[in-house]
């Protein structure tokens, strides 16, 4: 029997074939799982078309600023009228400005902090906020997170203490949402080369030196993250919530 059988899931984030979200919507679908998308601004909007569109032509395919509470609105309401319910939501989304994520944390702006955060931390609990009521048989909701939230990691910069904020959203947000069986999870996810990564300054030195200091001696795989991904949205992963799950082939063990 399929893990994802019967699941309703909405997902976050895709922008291309890359994406971590694409692989885990992938997962989730092989599994049984049905799916509508999201996709921000116009720029995206074919790509995530002719992506989700290999699902079926009547895949529920939204606009969505996740900036914005009449779009996170919206979404939800036109879900719950084509699915009725939903079981699953992934949050990959994340955004700081280019200038933020090159030379020195110090040097942060007050404007680029604050978007940092709205984009990549608070939406996942507006997000959530949103999916809750759709989820009266509880759910499992996944967010994306990084290694940078933990450590210092040069050039991640602000997008690496939205992250913190991300993680430290999760617990809270498994805290308040456990009561209604809604479990909530971080993956961190080692560096992988997608569309958001290559805006970080020394990325391929970055995958060098995961390879190289891994347990594993290589970096991860996307259809790692996605089988990741559909394990914790199954019922077997019934009793983990509020974690942070690193799938980086060992590298956060490490000390040296």
């Amino acid at each position: 029997m399929s893990l994802l059988a019967g699941k309703l899931g909405i997902v976050f984030g895709v922008a291309n074939k890359r994406s971590i979200a694409w692989a885990i919507a992938q997962a989730w679908a092989r599994s049984g799982a049905q799916l509508a998308f999201t996709y921000q601004g116009e720029r995206l909007k074919e790509n995530v078309e002719e992506l989700a569109g290999t699902f079926g032509a009547d895949t529920l395919i939204l606009p969505c600023d996740v900036t914005k509470d009449e779009d996170i609105a919206r979404v939800f309401s036109e879900v719950g009228a084509k699915f009725g319910k939903l079981h699953l939501l992934l949050h990959s989304v994340a955004f700081a400005p280019k200038d933020a994520l090159e030379g020195e944390f110090v040097n942060t702006s007050r404007e680029a902090f604050r978007i940092a955060h709205d984009v990549s931390a608070y939406s996942l609990v507006a997000l959530s906020r949103a999916a809750a009521p759709l989820m009266p048989d509880g759910g499992s909701i996944i967010a994306m997170s990084y290694y940078g939230a933990e450590k210092v990691v040069p050039h991640y910069n602000v997008m690496g203490v939205a992250k913190a904020a991300l993680e430290a959203s999760t617990r809270y947000l498994a805290y308040d949402l456990g009561p209604k069986k809604i479990r909530v999870n971080c993956i961190s996810a080692g560096p992988v080369n997608t569309l958001a990564a290559r805006g970080i300054a020394g990325f391929t030195d970055m995958l060098k030196h995961y390879e190289a200091k891994s347990p594993l001696k290589r970096n991860v795989l996307s259809e790692e993250l996605g089988a990741t991904g559909t394990f914790l949205a199954s019922d077997g992963a019934g009793a983990i919530t509020g974690q942070v799950i690193y799938v980086d082939s060992g590298y956060q063990i490490m000390g040296m």
